[in-house]
């Protein structure tokens, strides 16, 4: 899955903010501290960031 440009509840662009949010979540800082900082206060937005995963390396396993 390419990660989410923008919020599909509420449109807001939140795409430029997940190799953010992934680095510092690596990192050991926790997910809700990295969102506030980022500004990110909607659950929807939040939500759209905590569940995305980036599947592309798992899916190129798989060519046809």
């Amino acid at each position: 899955m390419i990660v989410p440009v923008r919020c599909f509840s509420c449109g807001n662009a939140v795409g430029d903010y997940y190799e953010e949010f992934k680095k510092r979540v690596s990192e050991g800082e926790s997910a809700e501290k990295v969102l506030d900082d980022l500004g990110l206060t909607r659950y929807c937005c939040r939500k759209t960031l905590l569940t995305s995963s980036d599947l592309v390396d798992e899916v190129m396993k798989y060519k046809v």
